[in-house]
């Protein structure tokens, strides 16, 4: 009964309602860019490529894009060079002092920072356009493609460019119009769009095969506690209670006043998972690129991304870049420098030094639980294939997609309760508020 309330609420506030509608308006257009074939190419030969974009690495890449990437879509790069972009930008906001600078100028230089995004978007693009326009010719017979010649090749990457560009700009009106977080919703919904055709082929390999439905019963009971346990991972903090005197006005006493620094158990996000996926994508280059055997054996080994050795090497970097990304989020100095401003302390702890290694201590030891735990959820498909799961319904068991949806959905519904208690109407949950990856890295 309260969650039919919650929906009519939703819909009685005109500002939200308009919000939901216009998100929901544009992500009808990204799904429905999904089958706008590039001009030139048949659609109905499109079976091999389909193929190859079922499972393993290329099955990501087409997770990412919605579909679009097995259809040979306007749309079909998605939306991951804009993040690959970011990622960069954020990195040289790191180490490089122009755009630390930038980072300090506030809205302006933010814009600054985007319009910069935007043209190393389309660098990247103009690399990946004619890359996969040779994966189409390699995978695609003869007779699939209706033009050719330098005129495809240079129309196509140009519509490539445009289509990424377009879904960027998609993303950006969600962000301002919509209920914000466009860009996360984009990629949410390309993963979500995966998920009714995976069970369906999951439920068919199930009945007429091993394992019947008890076997599919038990995997959504496992899904179950993967979900949970990464909505904990999101949520998780350790609080650390610091003490702020307060003055009491009228005499020369001071009372106490106990707030908490909440510390996240995995401030980095999903960052270390996309940090190291773009690592691990380097033996397909190889494989693509080398003619020695001996190489190209090494290659294929890594490339298989449910075998022993690619999980463990991606287990190992996601606890490496766990650790790198925290450090460069999460500023001890700052945090015991703020603290200090305020007249603030840590009960047993001498303002100073002393706070600072506190508190790096705190974070490299809820750090390393946190980065395991993000480990764990990246291989977890690699096992459940071992385990007999189809590849394509695998990848809902963990990885990038599960920590995308649950963050992006936490947030969505942050959102969403913001706009239901800023109204004076109840939020929804009956206890508590939902939090989301505020304070934490997001996916961009």
């Amino acid at each position: 009964m309260k969650a039919i309330n919650t929906i009519r609420n939703i819909f009685r506030i005109e500002d939200l309602r308009n919000r939901i509608l216009y998100t929901l308006g544009i992500l009808l257009i990204y799904r429905l860019g999904k089958y706008v074939t590039l001009p030139g190419i048949d659609p109905s030969q499109l079976e091999n490529l389909q193929a190859q974009t079922k499972e393993g690495i290329m099955g990501l890449l087409d997770m990412f894009s919605g579909g679009a990437f097995s259809q040979a879509s306007v749309f079909a790069l998605g939306i991951m060079p804009y993040i690959s972009a970011s990622i960069v930008i954020q990195l040289m906001g790191i180490a490089v002092p122009y755009f630390q600078r930038l980072q300090k100028e506030g809205e302006s230089g933010r814009r600054k920072i985007n319009q910069i995004t935007r043209y190393l978007t389309v660098g990247i693009l103009i690399l990946q356009a004619p890359t996969y326009l040779m994966n189409l010719h390699a995978q695609l017979p003869e007779t699939a493609f209706v033009l050719k010649g330098s005129f495809f090749t240079v129309s196509s990457v140009i519509i490539l460019i445009t289509g990424t560009m377009f879904v960027m700009w998609l993303g950006e009106k969600i962000t301002d119009k919509g209920i914000g977080n466009g860009i996360s919703l984009i990629i949410m919904i390309g993963i979500i769009a995966r998920l009714p055709s995976s069970l369906v082929f999951e439920f068919g390999t199930r009945v007429n095969g091993s394992g019947g439905l008890v076997g599919l019963l038990i995997e959504f009971v496992f899904l179950f506690i993967v979900v949970l346990g990464t909505i904990l991972l999101v949520q998780g903090t350790r609080r650390i209670p610091v003490q702020y005197a307060k003055r009491i006005v009228g005499n020369k006493q001071y009372g106490g006043v106990r707030q908490y620094i909440p510390l996240k158990v995995n401030a980095a996000g999903v960052m270390p998972i996309i940090f190291a996926q773009a690592i691990m994508m380097l033996p397909i280059m190889l494989i693509g690129y080398s003619s020695s055997d001996s190489v190209s054996g090494f290659a294929a080994a890594f490339s298989n991304m449910y075998g022993f050795w690619y999980s463990f090497v991606f287990g190992i970097m996601i606890i490496l870049f766990t650790y790198f990304y925290t450090a460069i989020t999460i500023n001890p100095n700052q945090m015991a420098e703020d603290m200090k401003k305020n007249g603030g302390f840590i009960p047993g702890i001498k303002p100073g030094r002393k706070t600072v290694e506190f508190l790096d201590t705190i974070m490299s030891r809820i750090t390393l639980p946190g980065s395991f735990f993000l480990a764990l959820v990246a291989i977890l498909p690699a096992f459940a294939v071992n385990l007999g799961v189809s590849g394509q319904f695998a990848q809902f068991y963990g990885g990038t997609s599960l920590l995308i949806l649950v963050g992006v959905v936490l947030d969505t519904l942050q959102q969403i309760e913001s706009h239901l208690l800023m109204r004076h109407y109840d939020g929804l949950m009956k206890s508590g508020r939902i939090k989301g990856r505020t304070g934490s890295a997001a996916i961009i």
